[in-house]
């Protein structure tokens, strides 16, 4: 070998050396491409979704091209990568510049409680580290629920109950709804206003359900219990309702001897007496006495108002009727009405105005009269 060969191999080796320092440095502690996200731990409920946005920068003075690949995601979970609406696998970049695309990462809904790792390539130039903690142990079921599961009214009310159903299934379900109630009790669904039967509810989504229900009005007082099912063939839910019935309202206005008409003279008064009888099996209170008369009649009560009357009872109130002193001979209607918060009884009473005697008596002698001039006046003239 020449000494000019032998003095050119230490710069030659020295000048080797340093490229591959140079090719080392840059994959490693380089960084050629670097893979960033503010968000490197995110955490979601099962069967929900995570979107990791990324951007890919290249710090050198050529063009980086690297495929870019998902390693490490648990069984079950789906990834994929995404920029816009593209699906991609391969990405370029400019020297100086970056470029962004995002991980859509689907959480399975059964799936345990805890964190899970898994990582970002671009070849081999980069690597980002993610990781996703489930927030709650994931199930596989129906879930049927109320925020209010009891109500309490008499048996003359309809009891509506809001319930939410949530297919926490992977799949799409149709529901049947049903409900296993007393005799003669009516329940029925509502879903998106619409009276239903059965009801579909996608995957890891909840529906809205209106449970009224509608008892007997003769139903004894209690607490009913109503079980309420939403199944399909795989899974199903019962919610657990309850109705407590303090008993049925009733009531009924009439007279002692059932008698609903009367006479009066016009411009005189008269009292007759009502019987108000709770018929129902629950207490009334607050009762109120009002009436609707013909015009310049009036209708007072004594007494206009009864505190409470207990099942089976009944209670007696006067009524004062005036007739107008104008009122010609006929028959009228005067409406009676007895008020509760919980029920209301009517009866319409007929009421035949007679003149005043009087009146009777001036007719008379005007028509004697109107006789008597007629008679004058033809025995006067009648032979002229």
């Amino acid at each position: 070998m020449s000494a000019r060969a032998i003095k050119l191999t230490p710069v030659l080796l020295s000048f080797l050396f340093s490229g591959i320092v140079s090719t080392a440095f840059c994959r490693n502690g380089g960084q050629p491409l670097i893979l960033y996200t503010p968000y490197t731990k995110i955490f979601v409920p099962p069967g929900g979704s995570v979107n990791f946005p990324v951007d890919v920068i290249n710090k050198t003075a050529s063009e980086k091209t690297a495929g870019i690949l998902v390693r490490g995601l648990p069984r079950g979970w789906a990834g994929e990568l995404k920029s816009g609406s593209l699906t991609i696998g391969q990405i370029a970049v400019l020297p100086g510049e970056k470029k962004s695309f995002s991980l859509q990462v689907q959480v399975p809904l059964r799936v345990n409680k805890g964190s899970y790792h898994f990582r970002i390539s671009a070849g081999e130039l980069a690597v980002l580290p993610l990781t996703v903690t489930v927030s709650e142990q994931g199930t596989f079921k129906t879930e049927f629920s109320t925020g209010q599961a009891n109500m309490e009214g008499a048996a003359n009310t309809t009891f509506t109950f809001a319930a939410k159903l949530k297919n926490s299934t992977e799949g799409k379900q149709l529901y049947g709804l049903r409900a296993i109630a007393p005799p003669g009790w009516d329940v029925s669904f509502k879903a998106n206003y619409k009276q239903v039967a059965s009801v579909d509810v996608d995957a890891n989504h909840v529906q809205d359900i209106s449970i009224s229900m509608d008892p007997p009005d003769e139903t004894a007082a209690g607490t009913y219990r109503i079980p309420v099912i939403a199944s399909t063939d795989a899974s199903s839910s019962t919610l657990n309702l309850e109705v407590h019935i303090t008993g049925s309202y009733g009531m009924e206005l009439t007279t002692p001897k059932g008698l609903v008409s009367t006479s009066i003279t016009a411009g005189d008064s008269k009292k007759l007496p009502f019987l108000v009888k709770n018929t129902g099996s629950a207490e009334l209170n607050n009762i109120s006495l009002r009436s609707a008369a013909p015009i310049n009649w009036t209708v007072s009560f004594d007494p206009e108002k009864i505190e409470k009357l207990a099942p089976g009872e009944t209670a007696q109130v006067m009524a004062e009727i005036k007739a107008d002193k104008n009122a010609i001979a006929g028959d009228y209607i005067t409406n009676l009405e007895a008020y509760a918060p919980a029920v209301t009884s009517k009866s319409a009473f007929r009421v035949s105005v007679k003149t005043p005697l009087l009146w009777s008596w001036s007719g008379l002698l005007i028509i004697f009269g109107s006789f008597g001039s007629v008679y004058y006046l033809f025995k006067k003239y009648g032979r002229r």
